[in-house]
């Protein structure tokens, strides 16, 4: 039987399970703990922060520099969080090495801004030099989020006078976060629109009106028992989004390019984020179809080349229709089908992930 302290040990633990979101390993010891100094010792020393979560642009990739509409939805699969690995271990050197990057580049903005943020450098830089890491599970260069991830994350940990998610989020302050956290993402893209972070930072739907109009949506409820889905597909190809985003600004200097996004690609986009938020499927698909066309003929370089005949047999076949999945170049396409299983049969030879039903 055991003693009264690992009793204690056992019960304390155990609640603290999900409210501190441990890992299995941690879990285990925590379990197999037997002395209640060495317990709270090391739970004294967090080694998880909150989790924030990767994000999926349903619509508006692009299209938004423009001022198209768009709508981004958390996707809870993925994510990850800030954790101190404090026996510097070679797993984690890469990040840790990153984040001292990043922090060189927050303290160059921070002096060059002071308007925009302020963090508490000091503690962040110590943090850093303790071994803090971003210990994530979102697949980098997949155009779900990664980097907005651990901007999120940092803003949150280390920003002074924050923006918090349980404050009344006018559209104003919804507008000050995203202005933060393009200046801060800039460091890993280039440049950066600051939706990827307000997404995962707020794990809320985002509808972009305009650039200078966003607000949290509501959107349809999924359904266990729909056919259609919005699903991730894997091109098995690692992305970058600045090369791509080059490409995409060079493109805008054509007046034919320029003709073509105003009244073909944002025209659709706009119509797919209202028919999706409405729940008109019929119309959604129609859309859906265009939407898919278009970016076929005029985004050809942001679609790695072996799956160019792919995207065109869905638009043949009707089974399901492709679209870029943020950036492009790589990581994951996104699609809709009105099947699933239709899709699914389509596409055996390749890893699909339903992501949404209806």
């Amino acid at each position: 039987m055991p003693k009264n302290n690992e009793i204690a040990c056992l019960f304390f633990a155990r609640s603290l399970e999900s409210k501190c979101n441990f890992q299995g390993s941690f879990k285990r010891i925590f379990l197999s703990l037997s002395h209640k100094a060495v317990f709270l010792a090391f739970l004294l020393k967090p080694m998880r922060g909150p989790l924030f979560y990767s994000k999926i642009l349903l619509f508006g990739e692009y299209g938004i520099i423009k001022d198209s509409k768009g709508l981004s939805i958390p996707y809870n699969f993925y994510n990850g969080a800030l954790k101190i690995d404090e026996f510097h271990t070679v797993s984690t050197q890469k990040s840790n090495a990153n984040l001292k990057r990043f922090v060189v580049y927050l303290e160059a903005l921070q002096s060059k801004k002071p308007e925009v943020v302020h963090f508490d450098l000091d503690h962040l830089k110590a943090d850093v030099e303790n071994g803090l890491y971003f210990d994530s599970s979102i697949p980098q260069g997949y155009g779900v989020g990664s980097s907005g991830a651990l901007v999120a994350a940092i803003y949150d940990k280390y920003a002074s006078d924050k923006i918090t998610i349980l404050e009344n989020l006018t559209r104003e302050k919804l507008l000050v976060l995203k202005a933060i956290f393009a200046e801060m993402e800039s460091f890993f893209h280039g440049k950066s629109s600051g939706l990827d972070p307000l997404n995962s930072y707020l794990s809320l739907p985002i509808l972009i009106n305009s650039k200078d109009n966003i607000e949290p949506a509501g959107i349809p409820s999924q359904t266990g028992s729909g056919k259609s889905a919005v699903f991730l597909l894997d091109s098995g190809i690692t992305g970058e989004t600045a090369p791509m985003v080059q490409i995409f600004m060079e493109n805008m200097k054509q007046e034919g390019f320029r003709n073509m996004l105003k009244n073909q690609f944002v025209k659709h986009t706009d119509a797919c984020v209202d028919n999706f938020l409405q729940g008109d499927a019929t119309a959604l698909f129609s859309n859906i179809k265009q939407l898919s066309k278009v970016v076929l003929e005029n985004f050809k370089p942001m679609i790695p080349k072996q799956f160019h005949t792919l995207w065109k047999k869905g638009l043949e076949t009707n089974a399901y229709y492709l679209k870029l999945c943020g950036s492009g170049g790589g990581g994951y396409m996104l699609g809709f089908t009105e099947n699933i299983d239709e899709a699914r049969a389509a596409l055996k030879d390749y890893k699909l992930e339903v992501v949404y039903s209806f």
